[in-house]
């Protein structure tokens, strides 16, 4: 290759040795050594000789070739970085932070210069340099036309130009911390909060003191369920920040998640003291005290809300749903006031909707109640994407599964603990009831809807996606006895955070876990499994009823809770068949009707004595998360029992999807055996 050769060709072998960077930089280092044997000194090839060098591995041969090409060209941004690069694969920091802040002097947008910066002021042992570095660069960013462009495409809703613009921001310069932030802040709008998270961890990797990171790093955390970690997280965000009111209000419902209550109220009212005008932070003051008892506060701080943001239809229906909550009539005119508005958003107008409803049941309009349920339902099913199909498949598959061969050739797998005791079946169907007495028991700890088994059977429906993979449940089929006994480790250590009375036994009320009595029997095969059953009209138009914050996208139309409940039936008969005697079954009505018989049936087969004070259950004073909250605190009524044949004249549908599930209730209909293979 000589000067005489057409350009192109120079250009051309260029182009190669920088692409081998990438893949090969071996490779690339020799292609540039021949470009520089016949342009001898040519600058970009001794760059890519220096750059080849250090990826490979060869640190002194980097800056032989790296040394004096700085020297040559000392205003050149690109030979200084990579110098400094070299100088830190030669563990000569010193050096390297020098190469690094000229580099930066010349382009301070100069990518990966900031991190490669902060990390040699670590390794020399200055931490406070590193983070004064990394703070510097955030502050750069923020004046960044780029990302002030998809700032303002986030602020205007356009999440699909945002995250092109901030992806197109991180080829350029992959550790831009301020645009990957920006971009799990997309992730979380659009609710993938396992994304976020992964790239939030890798922004604090690189910036530790970014403390808008932490924060949003233990919200991704916290909607992943990781309650323990994301505490962790907004401790660590608060000690950098200590009134920072968003970081606090967070901190509150982290600490509620847990069970905190007291905590999380006094850090509420921490911050209701100097910002009172917060609506929203009214009613998680609301929810919060509910949860801890104090029906009285709590109704005040709804009120509060209220005031201050009259269209917040999730303040009204907070008050409708501690279900011993009467509304006035002047409260009724003015919730339908708000319905009329043409601006009222639609989540807040659902809100309205339910609540009307419950208001109207409560003044004994059962026409116009139902008409507004059956609103506020159509409402949110419309943003629903739920399929029912998908639940019936999976109660033929784990039919087909679960076998007694199955299960017998895997017995004695999983961890012997008998500390769970698991309440599964629909919600509404006297869970929290079943929780509240048994918690009365010494020997018990009443906790809550816990997501831990959902976040391992997320992982193994993960695992299942792959294209070449078995789905869940038949994935079971293919793990080892180590795996579900690590499994069942697993969820004791998570749910661990949740106890903290020293009792040997605890409950999980996940009503939605009846889905997955096959895991919990192979990782816990000593916990205890109760089906808190009832009447089906009654469980199902009961739901339809409630507006539930998250989840349970099954009860917004009566054909989907038919099915979704016949679906449970016929599962939970087949673990009648193949493990007979595994799960325990409380019937609500039965309940009602001889609460002391079934109560030592229910402490016969946890294993436990019969103590008083489980008759006793409304004197119990723990804190309580569910809708049922303020009617557990209470003796058992009998009036809730028929309360559904109000509605009876609109139940036609429901009826017909139960078909002989609900002819055949107390008892279990015969369903189809299981498909063989």
């Amino acid at each position: 290759m000589s000067g005489a050769e057409p350009i192109g060709t120079l250009e051309g072998a260029l182009a190669q040795a920088e692409h081998l960077l990438a893949t090969d930089p071996a490779l690339a280092a020799r292609q540039a050594a021949e470009i520089l044997a016949t342009a001898p000194g040519h600058p970009l090839a001794t760059l890519f000789l220096g750059i080849g060098r250090r990826l490979a591995g060869d640190a002194a041969g980097a800056l032989e070739a790296l040394e004096p090409l700085a020297r040559s060209q000392p205003n050149w941004a690109a030979a200084q970085y990579e110098l400094g690069r070299a100088y830190g694969a030669a563990g000569r920091h010193e050096h390297a932070i020098a190469a690094l802040r000229r580099a930066m002097e010349l382009q301070p947008a100069l990518p990966g210069a900031w991190h490669a910066l902060a990390s040699e002021l670590r390794a020399s042992g200055d931490d406070a340099g590193a983070d004064a570095v990394c703070t510097r660069r955030i502050q750069l960013a923020a004046r960044d036309p780029r990302l002030l462009e998809a700032g303002a495409a986030m602020s205007e809703d356009r999440i699909p130009q945002a995250e092109a613009l901030l992806r197109r921001r991180l080829q350029e310069d992959p550790t831009d911390v301020a645009a990957i932030r920006m971009l799990a802040e997309v992730a979380l709008r659009l609710a993938q909060n396992v994304d976020a998270g992964n790239l939030l961890a890798r922004c604090l990797e690189l910036a530790p003191n970014f403390t808008v990171a932490r924060y949003n790093y233990a919200i991704a955390l916290h909607r992943q369920m990781r309650s323990a970690e994301a505490l962790r997280e907004i401790e660590q965000a608060l000690a950098a920040e200590p009134r920072n009111p968003g970081f606090r209000n967070l901190h509150a419902v982290i600490l509620g998640r847990i069970g905190e209550f007291d905590r999380a109220n006094e850090v509420y009212a921490g911050v209701l003291a100097e910002y009172p005008q917060q609506p929203k932070t009214w009613m998680s003051y609301g929810h919060a005290l509910k949860a801890a008892g104090r029906q009285a506060d709590s109704i005040a701080a709804y009120r509060k809300s209220i005031q201050l943001a009259p269209e917040l239809g999730e303040a009204w229906w907070s008050l409708a749903n501690l279900k011993t909550f009467a509304f006035t009539d002047d409260e009724v005119v003015a919730m339908r006031r708000q319905l009329e508005r043409s601006d009222l958003s639609a989540d807040d107008r659902l809100h309205f909707e339910f609540t009307l409803g419950k208001a109207l049941e409560d003044a004994g309009d059962y026409s116009g109640s139902f008409a507004h349920y059956a609103q506020g339902n159509r409402l949110r099913r419309a943003a629903s994407r739920y399929d029912s199909s998908e639940v019936t498949s999976h109660v033929r598959r784990g039919k087909a599964l679960f076998t007694p061969a199955f299960f017998a050739s895997r017995a004695g797998w999983g961890s012997p603990a008998p500390d769970p005791i698991f309440i599964v079946g629909l919600p509404r169907a006297g869970s929290t009831l079943l929780e509240q007495i048994l918690s009365s028991h010494p020997s018990v700890e009443g906790t809550m809807e816990l997501p831990d088994v959902i976040s391992i059977v997320r992982g193994l429906t993960e695992r299942g996606a792959r294209p070449d993979g078995p789905k869940y449940p038949e994935v079971l089929a293919s793990l080892g006895a180590g795996e579900f006994l690590g499994f069942g480790e697993r969820y004791l250590a998570s749910t661990r955070i949740q106890r903290r009375s020293g009792r040997p036994m605890f409950i999980d009320k996940m009503p939605n876990n009846w889905g997955h009595v096959g895991l919990i029997h192979l990782m816990l095969p000593n916990a205890r499994i109760i089906d808190a059953r009832r009447h089906p009209l009654a469980c199902c138009f009961s739901n339809f009823k409630q507006h539930f914050a998250r989840g349970q996208h099954f009860t917004y139309s009566l054909e989907d809770i038919g099915r979704y409940y016949r679906d449970y039936v016929e599962l939970m008969a087949h673990f009648d068949e193949v493990l007979p005697g595994r799960v325990h079954r409380v019937h609500y009505e039965r309940m009602v009707e001889d609460t002391e018989s079934e109560i030592r049936r229910l402490l016969d087969y946890c294993g436990l004595p019969f103590d008083e004070r489980c008759l006793r259950f409304h004197e119990n004073d723990r804190a309580v998360r569910t809708a049922s909250s303020e009617q557990v605190r209470q003796p058992i009524y009998r009036e809730g029992v028929d309360h559904w044949r109000h509605f009876e004249p609109w139940l036609d549908p429901l009826k017909q999807l139960l078909g002989p599930v609900l002819e055949a209730y107390p008892d279990v209909p015969r369903f189809d055996p299981a498909p063989q293979e």
